[in-house]
């Protein structure tokens, strides 16, 4: 199947559980937001699926078109089709975002087979005049100096170059002014399609104005507690997320 299945997932740091039994399933061509207040664990899900260390999973299961990834490390995630997008990117002094973002597609290459640079360099500028890139951008160390726009156009630059078949955004809107939320909502507009499935993270509603979700998610305690249309993410901005605990038994939050 053709989907990123996430099963009765269980996941502690530092022996405080903060998952605790998340179901989530994301088809191919389809755009699934999280929502969820603050310490609800919708970063850790983030991590957790794209490998971070620092977190154990005590049960559960992340399929990646049927098969479980939670014993690989990330770069085999990633080379299986998986992308992050982090809400903090990081500064790479003395690496080119050039030579970076080419230095990645060649890993996803088959062993042997060269990365042909006329072809390289040609997508590169056509993905950059998409998210409005300057091509002094190319020369520059990754992420070193970028104002929180910048960097965030520069990760999706990079889901554009990888092509990834699950690409998770992790509030990928936060510190952007309106005119950069455009742009790179614009950005991934453009890469939506039948042969990609997007986890968009985020805390408010107006990101979701510019990326359309298929369906949106409600995430509390480590676990989604109600799911719905784009028609949810309006009711949790005129009511916010009381209205969701009020509903729930035991709501107890995550961090």
């Amino acid at each position: 199947m053709s989907a990123l299945v996430i099963k009765d997932l269980h996941v502690s740091i530092a022996d405080k559980e903060i998952l605790r039994g998340l179901n989530l399933e994301i088809p191919k061509g389809e755009v699934h937001a999280v929502m969820g207040p603050n310490g609800s664990g919708k970063s850790t899900l983030s991590k957790v699926i794209a490998g971070h260390p620092d977190y154990t999973v005590t049960r559960g299961e992340v399929l990646l078109d049927g098969k479980n990834v939670l014993g690989l490390e990330p770069d085999e995630r990633s080379r299986m089709g998986l992308f992050l997008a982090f809400q903090y990117p990081l500064e790479i002094p003395g690496v080119s975002n050039a030579n970076f973002i080419r230095a990645a597609v060649q890993a996803r290459l088959p062993e042997g087979e060269e990365l042909e640079a006329t072809e390289f360099y040609a997508k590169l500028y056509e993905k950059m005049d998409l998210l409005e890139m300057p091509r002094a951008f190319t020369a520059r160390s990754v992420n070193e100096g970028f104002s929180g726009g910048e960097k965030k156009r520069n990760e999706i630059l990079q889901m554009a170059m990888l092509e990834p078949s699950y690409a998770i955004l992790d509030e990928t809107d936060s510190g952007l002014d309106i005119d950069a939320l455009k742009v790179v909502s614009n950005g991934v507009n453009a890469l939506r399609g039948p042969n990609l499935g997007i986890l968009l993270i985020t805390h408010y509603q107006r990101l979701l104005d510019y990326i359309v979700p298929d369906y949106v998610h409600v995430m509390v305690g480590g676990r989604i507690v109600q799911s719905g249309g784009k028609e949810l993410a309006l009711e949790l901005e005129a009511k916010g997320y009381d209205f969701i605990r009020e509903g729930l038994e035991e709501p107890a939050l995550a961090s």
